[in-house]
């Protein structure tokens, strides 16, 4: 009998891929969908997606989506405990295993297995250490089709807001950008490809830039600028674009 896993889903490439491989391999028995949305705007946590969006790739790729919901900006501590509560719960039904499409950022992975180990669920990294040129080149290959949802003012300007993710991209990319944005350069939204039974249908909506303040994490909070969506560990100001996708 094979084991029971969740899969984490963002809705972006690196989980798509990380589905796309584990679905080949059988070697799980993928159970649940679980997404972060940020509950105040009804949408993916930093990615910025629509729900009805992140439904529909569900329903695409016949599996259940349960869906963590947190506050605005929740601190890490309501994090580690909405997430613990889910978690148990998901337990509960036979799962023992929950799978992550991280491919490199090693503090993060550490801090997951960590938490994990507490609620007595083994993290899953199949994506780990792959060269990430590989990845998003065989990802496009495979015809898996993604547009960009979200970046960072620092890494990339305007004019790659909703652009598709293609050959094309991967040569524009400035210097020192991730091709899998591994960094926290950029994210996606996945509307096609091998794992879904039809594509996603949307349209371009507004694309709007908007700027954050990073105040210091309590004493007893550790800082996850990225995949935990919460307070961060310094004083500065960070801006990101915003791609709206409306489904049709």
């Amino acid at each position: 009998m094979k084991p029971k896993a969740l899969f984490n889903w963002s809705g972006g490439k690196d989980s798509s891929f990380c589905l796309h491989r584990l679905l080949q391999s059988e070697e799980f028995e993928i159970t649940t969908l679980l997404t972060s949305v940020n509950a105040h705007f009804n949408r993916i946590s930093m990615h910025g997606v629509r729900v009805d969006l992140l439904e529909q790739q569900a329903a695409s790729l016949g599996l259940p989506l349960q869906k963590l919901e947190l506050p605005e900006t929740p601190t890490m501590k309501e994090y580690e405990e909405i997430m613990t509560k889910e978690l148990n719960v998901i337990k509960a039904t036979g799962v023992t295993h929950s799978i992550f499409g991280d491919i490199f950022l090693e503090d993060l992975k550490v801090y997951r297995e960590k938490q994990l180990k507490n609620i007595g669920l083994q993290a899953v990294f199949p994506l780990w250490k792959i060269p990430t040129d590989q990845l998003i080149r065989e990802f496009l290959d495979l015809g898996f089709k993604a547009v960009i949802v979200c970046h960072n003012s620092k890494y990339m300007d305007e004019s790659f807001s909703g652009r598709l993710i293609d050959h094309q991209f991967l040569k524009d990319l400035p210097d020192g950008v991730d091709p899998c944005g591994e960094n926290g350069e950029f994210h996606s939204f996945v509307y096609d490809g091998p794992i879904f039974k039809e594509p996603i249908k949307f349209e371009i909506g507004e694309k709007v830039y908007k700027e954050y303040d990073q105040p210091k994490p309590t004493k007893d909070e550790k800082a996850d600028k990225d995949s935990y969506h919460c307070n961060t560990d310094s004083e500065v100001k960070y801006g990101f674009w915003f791609c709206d996708l409306i489904g049709v």
